[in-house]
Protein backbone atom coordinates (compact mmCIF):
# COMPACT_ATOMS: atom_id res chain seq x y z
CA UNK A 1 0.00 0.00 0.00
CA UNK A 2 1.01 3.65 -0.58
CA UNK A 3 0.83 6.42 1.12
CA UNK A 4 -1.24 7.79 -0.94
CA UNK A 5 -3.98 4.83 -0.22
CA UNK A 6 -3.77 4.75 3.43
CA UNK A 7 -4.68 8.71 3.05
CA UNK A 8 -7.81 6.75 0.73
CA UNK A 9 -8.32 4.67 3.26
CA UNK A 10 -8.29 6.94 6.14
CA UNK A 11 -11.08 9.36 4.18
CA UNK A 12 -12.92 6.22 3.84
CA UNK A 13 -13.26 5.73 7.41
CA UNK A 14 -13.95 9.24 9.00
CA UNK A 15 -14.68 7.00 12.14
CA UNK A 16 -11.23 6.63 12.84
CA UNK A 17 -9.89 9.96 13.80
CA UNK A 18 -6.56 8.28 15.63
CA UNK A 19 -3.76 6.13 14.63
CA UNK A 20 -1.21 4.08 16.30
CA UNK A 21 2.52 4.03 15.37
CA UNK A 22 4.82 1.66 16.89
CA UNK A 23 7.55 -0.29 16.44
CA UNK A 24 8.41 -4.05 18.39
CA UNK A 25 11.01 -4.36 20.65
CA UNK A 26 13.40 -7.11 21.81
CA UNK A 27 10.35 -8.61 24.05
CA UNK A 28 7.64 -8.46 21.03
CA UNK A 29 6.03 -5.65 22.64
CA UNK A 30 4.63 -2.27 20.53
CA UNK A 31 6.19 0.85 21.81
CA UNK A 32 4.85 4.07 20.19
CA UNK A 33 2.42 6.97 19.74
CA UNK A 34 -1.02 7.95 19.45
CA UNK A 35 -0.94 10.43 16.52
CA UNK A 36 -4.43 11.93 15.02
CA UNK A 37 -5.29 10.86 11.93
CA UNK A 38 -4.71 14.02 10.07
CA UNK A 39 -0.78 13.41 10.97
CA UNK A 40 -0.64 9.91 8.93
CA UNK A 41 1.26 11.14 5.99
CA UNK A 42 4.20 12.38 8.16
CA UNK A 43 4.54 9.13 9.67
CA UNK A 44 4.52 7.37 6.64
CA UNK A 45 7.05 10.09 5.20
CA UNK A 46 9.47 9.04 8.10
CA UNK A 47 8.91 12.23 10.44
CA UNK A 48 8.45 10.21 13.39
CA UNK A 49 11.10 10.00 16.03
CA UNK A 50 11.88 7.82 18.67
CA UNK A 51 15.13 6.82 20.83
CA UNK A 52 16.66 3.51 19.03
CA UNK A 53 17.20 2.60 22.91
CA UNK A 54 13.52 1.81 22.94
CA UNK A 55 13.62 -1.35 20.70
CA UNK A 56 16.13 -2.39 23.72
CA UNK A 57 13.82 -1.98 27.43
CA UNK A 58 13.11 -4.60 29.60
CA UNK A 59 9.91 -6.24 29.88
CA UNK A 60 8.40 -3.65 32.51
CA UNK A 61 9.16 -0.94 29.77
CA UNK A 62 12.25 0.47 31.96
CA UNK A 63 15.55 1.84 30.82
CA UNK A 64 18.35 -0.61 31.15
CA UNK A 65 20.81 0.13 33.73
CA UNK A 66 24.55 1.56 31.76
CA UNK A 67 22.87 0.92 28.80
CA UNK A 68 24.60 1.56 25.92
CA UNK A 69 22.28 3.27 23.89
CA UNK A 70 21.60 5.21 26.50
CA UNK A 71 24.65 6.95 27.82
CA UNK A 72 27.00 6.23 25.32
CA UNK A 73 24.98 7.81 22.62
CA UNK A 74 23.02 10.39 24.84
CA UNK A 75 19.89 8.47 24.28
CA UNK A 76 20.03 9.42 20.71
CA UNK A 77 17.09 10.04 18.46
CA UNK A 78 16.43 7.55 15.44
CA UNK A 79 13.82 7.19 12.74
CA UNK A 80 10.56 5.40 12.14
CA UNK A 81 10.28 4.02 9.60
CA UNK A 82 7.11 2.69 7.57
CA UNK A 83 7.04 -1.11 7.09
CA UNK A 84 4.29 -0.32 3.83
CA UNK A 85 2.13 -2.28 5.68
CA UNK A 86 -1.14 -0.50 6.96
CA UNK A 87 -3.36 0.82 7.98
CA UNK A 88 -4.60 -2.19 10.48
CA UNK A 89 -8.22 -1.53 11.63
CA UNK A 90 -8.77 -2.14 15.24
CA UNK A 91 -12.49 -2.41 15.74
CA UNK A 92 -12.21 -3.71 19.35
CA UNK A 93 -11.31 -0.54 21.63
CA UNK A 94 -14.11 1.37 22.43
CA UNK A 95 -13.66 4.10 19.04
CA UNK A 96 -12.46 2.43 15.68
CA UNK A 97 -8.54 2.71 15.03
CA UNK A 98 -5.86 1.73 13.06
CA UNK A 99 -2.18 0.79 13.64
CA UNK A 100 1.01 1.45 11.61
CA UNK A 101 3.69 -0.89 11.91
CA UNK A 102 7.37 1.56 11.74
CA UNK A 103 11.02 0.08 12.28
CA UNK A 104 13.86 1.80 13.26
CA UNK A 105 16.80 3.70 11.08
CA UNK A 106 19.69 5.48 12.20
CA UNK A 107 19.50 9.21 11.48
CA UNK A 108 21.54 8.64 7.97
CA UNK A 109 18.60 6.94 7.30
CA UNK A 110 20.57 3.45 7.46
CA UNK A 111 18.49 0.32 9.24
CA UNK A 112 19.13 0.14 12.95
CA UNK A 113 20.40 -3.34 13.92
CA UNK A 114 19.10 -3.56 16.99
CA UNK A 115 15.72 -3.38 15.81
CA UNK A 116 14.24 -7.49 15.88
CA UNK A 117 12.65 -6.80 12.47
CA UNK A 118 15.97 -5.14 10.83
CA UNK A 119 17.93 -8.24 11.92
CA UNK A 120 15.37 -11.06 10.11
CA UNK A 121 15.28 -8.81 6.63
CA UNK A 122 19.13 -8.98 7.03
CA UNK A 123 18.66 -12.91 7.41
CA UNK A 124 16.16 -12.38 4.37
CA UNK A 125 18.54 -10.79 2.27
CA UNK A 126 20.77 -13.71 2.42
CA UNK A 127 19.06 -16.22 1.36
CA UNK A 128 18.02 -14.03 -1.78
CA UNK A 129 21.26 -13.40 -2.92
CA UNK A 130 21.69 -17.25 -3.23
CA UNK A 131 18.27 -16.85 -4.92
CA UNK A 132 16.46 -18.89 -2.00
CA UNK A 133 12.85 -17.89 -0.46
CA UNK A 134 12.03 -19.38 3.01
CA UNK A 135 8.30 -20.45 2.66
CA UNK A 136 7.55 -19.96 6.91
CA UNK A 137 4.12 -20.59 9.06
CA UNK A 138 3.57 -20.64 12.40
CA UNK A 139 1.33 -22.04 14.79
CA UNK A 140 0.84 -20.07 17.59
CA UNK A 141 -0.86 -21.49 20.66
CA UNK A 142 -2.20 -19.45 23.96
CA UNK A 143 -5.14 -19.68 27.06
CA UNK A 144 -8.01 -17.76 27.63
CA UNK A 145 -8.66 -16.95 31.01
CA UNK A 146 -10.40 -15.56 33.63
CA UNK A 147 -8.68 -11.99 34.01
CA UNK A 148 -10.15 -11.39 37.73
CA UNK A 149 -8.05 -11.51 40.27
CA UNK A 150 -3.49 -11.88 40.27
CA UNK A 151 -3.15 -15.57 39.04
CA UNK A 152 -4.45 -16.90 35.83
CA UNK A 153 -7.86 -19.09 36.00
CA UNK A 154 -9.26 -21.17 33.48
CA UNK A 155 -12.49 -19.04 32.00
CA UNK A 156 -16.36 -20.04 32.29
CA UNK A 157 -17.70 -21.50 28.87
CA UNK A 158 -20.21 -18.99 27.45
CA UNK A 159 -22.67 -21.76 26.84
CA UNK A 160 -22.96 -23.72 30.12
CA UNK A 161 -21.47 -21.06 32.49
CA UNK A 162 -19.20 -23.69 33.99
CA UNK A 163 -15.82 -23.30 34.89
CA UNK A 164 -13.52 -25.38 32.71
CA UNK A 165 -11.59 -27.61 34.23
CA UNK A 166 -10.27 -30.71 32.30
CA UNK A 167 -8.07 -30.95 29.09
CA UNK A 168 -9.81 -31.64 26.24
CA UNK A 169 -7.71 -31.62 23.03
CA UNK A 170 -9.42 -31.81 20.08
CA UNK A 171 -12.54 -31.26 21.70
CA UNK A 172 -14.63 -29.69 18.91
CA UNK A 173 -17.47 -28.89 21.97
CA UNK A 174 -14.80 -26.69 23.29
CA UNK A 175 -14.88 -24.52 19.80
CA UNK A 176 -18.55 -24.68 19.57
CA UNK A 177 -18.32 -22.95 23.44
CA UNK A 178 -16.04 -20.13 22.15
CA UNK A 179 -17.28 -19.70 18.86
CA UNK A 180 -18.23 -16.06 18.99
CA UNK A 181 -14.32 -14.98 20.41
CA UNK A 182 -12.94 -17.40 17.57
CA UNK A 183 -15.04 -15.62 14.46
CA UNK A 184 -14.13 -12.33 15.91
CA UNK A 185 -10.86 -13.35 15.30
CA UNK A 186 -11.15 -14.64 12.22
CA UNK A 187 -12.75 -11.28 10.97
CA UNK A 188 -9.95 -9.11 12.84
CA UNK A 189 -7.43 -11.25 11.16
CA UNK A 190 -9.39 -11.14 7.72
CA UNK A 191 -9.65 -7.06 8.04
CA UNK A 192 -5.40 -7.36 8.78
CA UNK A 193 -4.67 -9.68 6.35
CA UNK A 194 -3.10 -12.07 8.71
CA UNK A 195 -4.16 -15.81 7.12
CA UNK A 196 -5.73 -17.39 9.77
CA UNK A 197 -5.62 -20.87 8.78
CA UNK A 198 -7.28 -23.71 11.15
CA UNK A 199 -8.04 -23.95 15.18
CA UNK A 200 -7.67 -26.49 17.46
CA UNK A 201 -8.92 -26.56 21.05
CA UNK A 202 -5.27 -28.13 22.62
CA UNK A 203 -4.54 -29.56 25.80
CA UNK A 204 -5.32 -27.46 28.39
CA UNK A 205 -8.90 -25.76 29.73
CA UNK A 206 -9.27 -22.57 27.45
CA UNK A 207 -6.35 -23.47 25.74
CA UNK A 208 -6.52 -23.40 21.07
CA UNK A 209 -3.88 -23.26 18.74
CA UNK A 210 -4.77 -20.89 15.35
CA UNK A 211 -2.50 -21.98 12.81
CA UNK A 212 -1.18 -19.16 10.05
CA UNK A 213 -0.92 -20.25 6.39
CA UNK A 214 2.77 -20.40 5.17
CA UNK A 215 3.65 -17.49 3.35
CA UNK A 216 6.75 -16.95 0.75
CA UNK A 217 8.09 -13.85 2.58
CA UNK A 218 9.53 -14.66 6.13
CA UNK A 219 8.61 -10.73 7.22
CA UNK A 220 5.44 -11.00 6.57
CA UNK A 221 5.25 -14.13 8.52
CA UNK A 222 6.77 -12.54 11.42
CA UNK A 223 4.68 -9.57 10.81
CA UNK A 224 1.43 -11.82 10.45
CA UNK A 225 2.39 -13.80 14.26
CA UNK A 226 2.98 -10.70 16.14
CA UNK A 227 -0.29 -8.95 15.23
CA UNK A 228 -2.35 -11.64 15.42
CA UNK A 229 -1.02 -11.66 19.06
CA UNK A 230 -2.58 -8.33 19.72
CA UNK A 231 -5.95 -9.38 17.80
CA UNK A 232 -6.07 -12.16 20.01
CA UNK A 233 -5.50 -10.56 23.30
CA UNK A 234 -7.79 -7.86 22.07
CA UNK A 235 -10.61 -9.85 21.33
CA UNK A 236 -10.31 -12.02 24.08
CA UNK A 237 -11.05 -8.40 26.12
CA UNK A 238 -14.49 -7.25 24.11
CA UNK A 239 -14.80 -11.13 25.67
CA UNK A 240 -14.80 -10.26 29.11
CA UNK A 241 -11.49 -12.84 28.82
CA UNK A 242 -7.68 -12.03 29.02
CA UNK A 243 -6.15 -14.07 26.49
CA UNK A 244 -1.86 -15.26 27.17
CA UNK A 245 0.53 -16.37 25.27
CA UNK A 246 2.88 -17.06 28.59
CA UNK A 247 4.65 -20.03 28.13
CA UNK A 248 3.70 -21.59 31.20
CA UNK A 249 0.96 -20.21 32.68
CA UNK A 250 -0.19 -23.29 34.97
CA UNK A 251 2.81 -25.19 36.30
CA UNK A 252 0.74 -28.56 35.82
CA UNK A 253 -1.36 -27.60 32.36
CA UNK A 254 0.02 -28.19 28.83
CA UNK A 255 2.55 -24.88 27.86
CA UNK A 256 1.88 -23.03 25.02
CA UNK A 257 4.18 -23.31 22.02
CA UNK A 258 5.30 -21.17 19.16
CA UNK A 259 6.29 -23.72 16.22
CA UNK A 260 7.57 -22.90 13.13
CA UNK A 261 7.32 -24.61 9.24
CA UNK A 262 9.33 -23.84 6.87
CA UNK A 263 11.17 -24.97 3.33
CA UNK A 264 12.66 -23.20 0.75
CA UNK A 265 11.73 -22.07 -3.05
CA UNK A 266 14.80 -21.91 -5.95
CA UNK A 267 14.59 -19.35 -8.44
CA UNK A 268 12.56 -21.78 -10.09
CA UNK A 269 10.09 -22.01 -7.21
CA UNK A 270 11.32 -25.44 -6.51
CA UNK A 271 11.37 -26.79 -3.08
CA UNK A 272 14.98 -27.52 -2.75
CA UNK A 273 14.20 -29.64 0.54
CA UNK A 274 12.29 -32.25 -2.04
CA UNK A 275 14.32 -34.97 -3.69
CA UNK A 276 10.94 -37.06 -4.63
CA UNK A 277 11.77 -39.41 -1.33
CA UNK A 278 10.39 -39.41 2.46
CA UNK A 279 14.03 -38.65 3.65
CA UNK A 280 14.37 -35.14 1.96
CA UNK A 281 17.30 -33.88 -0.06
CA UNK A 282 21.05 -33.31 1.40
CA UNK A 283 20.10 -29.47 1.39
CA UNK A 284 17.28 -30.14 4.09
CA UNK A 285 19.55 -32.43 6.14
CA UNK A 286 22.33 -29.61 6.19
CA UNK A 287 20.02 -27.19 7.14
CA UNK A 288 19.08 -29.53 10.03
CA UNK A 289 22.37 -29.75 11.04
CA UNK A 290 23.01 -26.12 11.27
CA UNK A 291 19.44 -26.04 13.56
CA UNK A 292 21.07 -28.14 16.08
CA UNK A 293 24.43 -26.78 15.91
CA UNK A 294 23.10 -23.87 17.23
CA UNK A 295 20.19 -24.43 19.25
CA UNK A 296 22.24 -24.22 22.83
CA UNK A 297 23.53 -20.64 21.62
CA UNK A 298 19.98 -20.03 20.33
CA UNK A 299 17.57 -20.75 22.63
CA UNK A 300 17.46 -17.93 24.28
CA UNK A 301 15.47 -16.59 21.64
CA UNK A 302 13.13 -19.23 21.98
CA UNK A 303 12.87 -19.20 25.42
CA UNK A 304 13.46 -15.27 26.46
CA UNK A 305 11.64 -14.80 29.85
CA UNK A 306 12.18 -17.02 33.37
CA UNK A 307 8.66 -18.12 32.90
CA UNK A 308 9.57 -20.11 29.64
CA UNK A 309 12.21 -22.67 30.90
CA UNK A 310 8.83 -24.08 32.91
CA UNK A 311 7.83 -25.03 29.23
CA UNK A 312 10.65 -26.99 28.49
CA UNK A 313 10.63 -29.85 30.58
CA UNK A 314 11.32 -33.74 29.15
CA UNK A 315 8.10 -35.71 28.54
CA UNK A 316 5.65 -32.85 28.05
CA UNK A 317 5.27 -32.54 23.88
CA UNK A 318 8.14 -29.93 24.04
CA UNK A 319 11.80 -30.17 22.94
CA UNK A 320 14.56 -30.88 25.94
CA UNK A 321 16.94 -31.77 23.70
CA UNK A 322 18.78 -30.81 20.57
CA UNK A 323 17.75 -33.77 18.40
CA UNK A 324 15.46 -34.18 15.05
CA UNK A 325 13.11 -37.14 13.58
CA UNK A 326 10.90 -37.58 11.18
CA UNK A 327 7.44 -37.59 12.27
CA UNK A 328 8.35 -37.66 15.62
CA UNK A 329 7.08 -34.67 18.02
CA UNK A 330 9.06 -35.88 21.01
CA UNK A 331 12.14 -33.94 19.11
CA UNK A 332 12.94 -30.30 18.90
CA UNK A 333 13.12 -30.56 14.99
CA UNK A 334 10.41 -32.93 13.27
CA UNK A 335 10.20 -33.23 9.61
CA UNK A 336 6.65 -33.93 8.98
CA UNK A 337 5.64 -36.26 6.24
CA UNK A 338 3.28 -36.27 3.55
CA UNK A 339 3.89 -35.60 -0.05
CA UNK A 340 7.51 -35.07 -0.99
CA UNK A 341 6.36 -31.43 -2.77
CA UNK A 342 5.67 -30.12 0.68
CA UNK A 343 9.07 -31.86 2.34
CA UNK A 344 9.69 -29.06 4.90
CA UNK A 345 10.87 -28.80 8.56
CA UNK A 346 8.65 -27.98 11.73
CA UNK A 347 11.28 -26.02 14.47
CA UNK A 348 9.28 -27.24 17.95
CA UNK A 349 11.57 -25.30 20.78
CA UNK A 350 10.08 -21.63 20.59
CA UNK A 351 7.33 -20.71 22.83
CA UNK A 352 4.50 -18.58 22.45
CA UNK A 353 5.96 -15.62 24.79
CA UNK A 354 8.90 -15.55 21.89
CA UNK A 355 9.73 -12.36 19.08
CA UNK A 356 8.57 -13.99 16.60
CA UNK A 357 11.18 -11.59 14.55
CA UNK A 358 13.97 -12.82 16.28
CA UNK A 359 12.55 -16.63 16.69
CA UNK A 360 12.66 -16.87 12.37
CA UNK A 361 15.71 -14.94 12.15
CA UNK A 362 16.75 -17.55 14.84
CA UNK A 363 15.73 -20.74 12.51
CA UNK A 364 16.49 -18.98 9.12
CA UNK A 365 19.75 -17.89 9.83
CA UNK A 366 21.20 -21.24 11.52
CA UNK A 367 19.64 -23.35 8.96
CA UNK A 368 21.11 -21.26 6.26
CA UNK A 369 24.97 -21.74 8.12
CA UNK A 370 23.72 -25.27 8.01
CA UNK A 371 23.22 -25.27 4.34
CA UNK A 372 26.76 -23.15 3.43
CA UNK A 373 28.85 -25.55 5.73
CA UNK A 374 26.95 -28.44 4.53
CA UNK A 375 26.75 -29.51 8.33
CA UNK A 376 25.85 -33.24 8.60
CA UNK A 377 23.86 -33.38 11.68
CA UNK A 378 23.42 -37.01 14.12
CA UNK A 379 21.15 -39.61 13.03
CA UNK A 380 17.36 -38.42 13.52
CA UNK A 381 15.70 -40.38 16.36
CA UNK A 382 13.33 -43.13 15.80
CA UNK A 383 10.87 -43.36 19.28
CA UNK A 384 11.02 -40.90 22.48
CA UNK A 385 13.34 -39.05 22.61
CA UNK A 386 13.26 -38.17 26.07
CA UNK A 387 14.58 -41.68 27.15
CA UNK A 388 18.02 -40.79 25.36
CA UNK A 389 20.82 -39.53 26.12
CA UNK A 390 20.73 -36.65 23.83
CA UNK A 391 22.94 -32.64 23.56
CA UNK A 392 21.10 -30.81 26.07
CA UNK A 393 19.52 -27.03 25.10
CA UNK A 394 20.19 -24.94 28.58
CA UNK A 395 18.30 -26.07 30.91
CA UNK A 396 17.36 -22.66 32.56
CA UNK A 397 16.98 -18.94 31.93
CA UNK A 398 20.93 -17.95 33.05
CA UNK A 399 22.45 -20.56 31.26
CA UNK A 400 20.38 -19.94 27.92
CA UNK A 401 21.81 -15.69 28.01
CA UNK A 402 25.19 -16.96 29.00
CA UNK A 403 24.91 -19.25 26.13
CA UNK A 404 24.09 -16.70 23.61
CA UNK A 405 26.15 -13.87 24.86
CA UNK A 406 29.13 -16.37 24.73
CA UNK A 407 28.07 -17.90 21.20
CA UNK A 408 30.59 -17.78 18.26
CA UNK A 409 27.90 -18.11 16.31
CA UNK A 410 25.52 -15.51 16.80
CA UNK A 411 27.56 -12.67 15.37
CA UNK A 412 26.75 -14.82 12.16
CA UNK A 413 23.26 -14.15 12.25
CA UNK A 414 22.76 -11.40 14.38
CA UNK A 415 24.18 -8.03 15.08
CA UNK A 416 26.48 -7.25 18.02
CA UNK A 417 24.65 -4.42 19.18
CA UNK A 418 21.68 -6.84 19.19
CA UNK A 419 23.41 -9.12 20.79
CA UNK A 420 24.43 -6.83 23.29
CA UNK A 421 20.84 -5.07 23.81
CA UNK A 422 19.15 -8.20 24.77
CA UNK A 423 21.90 -9.84 27.13
CA UNK A 424 21.58 -6.37 28.57
CA UNK A 425 17.87 -6.37 28.50
CA UNK A 426 17.87 -9.88 29.61
CA UNK A 427 20.63 -9.39 32.64
CA UNK A 428 18.48 -6.18 34.11
CA UNK A 429 15.37 -8.90 33.76
CA UNK A 430 17.06 -11.48 35.32
CA UNK A 431 18.00 -9.63 38.66
CA UNK A 432 14.60 -7.87 38.73
CA UNK A 433 13.34 -11.42 39.24
CA UNK A 434 15.68 -12.29 41.58
CA UNK A 435 14.85 -9.60 44.35
CA UNK A 436 11.20 -11.09 44.88
CA UNK A 437 10.49 -13.37 46.96
CA UNK A 438 7.41 -16.02 46.10
CA UNK A 439 3.60 -16.09 48.32
CA UNK A 440 4.96 -19.71 47.72
CA UNK A 441 8.10 -19.63 49.42
CA UNK A 442 6.59 -17.38 52.58
CA UNK A 443 4.46 -20.32 52.83
CA UNK A 444 6.78 -22.80 52.93
CA UNK A 445 9.78 -21.13 55.08
CA UNK A 446 8.19 -18.27 57.11
CA UNK A 447 7.35 -20.21 60.00
CA UNK A 448 9.08 -23.25 59.61
CA UNK A 449 12.77 -22.87 59.48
Amino acid sequence: MSATEVVEWLKGHPEVSSLRAAVFDLNGVARGKRIPAAQAVKVLEGSMRMPVSIAGIDIWGEDIVGGRLVFETGDADGICEWTGRGPLPIEWTPRPTAFIPLWLATEDRSPFSGDPRRALAAVASRYAARGLTPVVATELEFYLVDPSGDRPKAPTSPVSGKVLDSDSVLAIRELDHFHRFLDDVYAACAAQDIPADSAIAENGPGQFEINLVHVADPLKAADDAVLFKDVVRGIARKHGFAATFMAKPYGDRAGSGLHVHFSLLDRARRNVFDDGTDAGSDTLRHAVGGLLAMMPETTLLFAPHMNSFRRLRPGTHAPAAAAWGYENRTTAIRIPGGSPKARRIEHRVAGADANPYLVLAAILGAALEGIEAGTVPADPIVGNAYSRELPDIPPDWASAVDAFEDGLAIPKILSKTLQQMLVDCKRQEMEAFSERVTTFEYHTYLETV
